[in-house]
């Protein structure tokens, strides 16, 4: 009985310390990421982002690999700001699956037009034989000043 006991507890042990760097890891990428987009690195995005990725916007606008990276590559956005709200980054895992969740702010100039904005995203990151990847991200509306300036 107290060895089933032991085994129970040394065996949730790992579990949750796998979890916890499975998180770490996770969360790291998923930073990675984000300073990539910022910088319009294709090369690391390329990297990171699975071959079927996609991306859904708060107004419902579908995009895939091909499209973020080509983004990147012709410098459609030039990024003053592409940064998580520190302390606002939460990663969950569970098995071969993990969601970020994350409080974004985003300044741009984007058609010669400067943008600047908050919002809320979440990133689905699978486990593959290479490592993680980055498989689905959905982006909220962009919030008003009030309700950014309220968090």
């Amino acid at each position: 009985m107290l060895a089933s006991a032991i085994a129970v507890l040394v065996s949730t042990t790992e579990v949750n310390a796998s979890s916890a760097d499975d998180a770490n890891t996770v969360a790291a990428l998923d930073t990675q990421y984000q300073a990539a987009v910022k910088e319009n690195d294709a090369a690391t995005m390329d990297k990171i982002l699975a071959d079927d990725f996609v991306l859904v916007t708060g107004r419902g606008k579908v995009y895939d690999k091909a499209d973020l990276l080509k983004a990147a590559r012709e410098k459609q956005v030039i990024y003053e700001r592409q940064d998580e709200e520190a302390g606002s980054q939460k990663v969950r895992v569970w098995g071969d699956t993990a969601v970020v969740t994350a409080f974004l702010w985003v300044k741009t100039a984007q058609e010669g037009k400067p943008v600047d904005y908050k919002l809320w995203f979440s990133d689905t990151y699978v486990r593959s034989p290479t490592g993680w990847r980055y498989v689905f991200g959905q982006a909220s509306l962009p919030l008003s000043k009030v309700d950014a300036n309220s968090r």
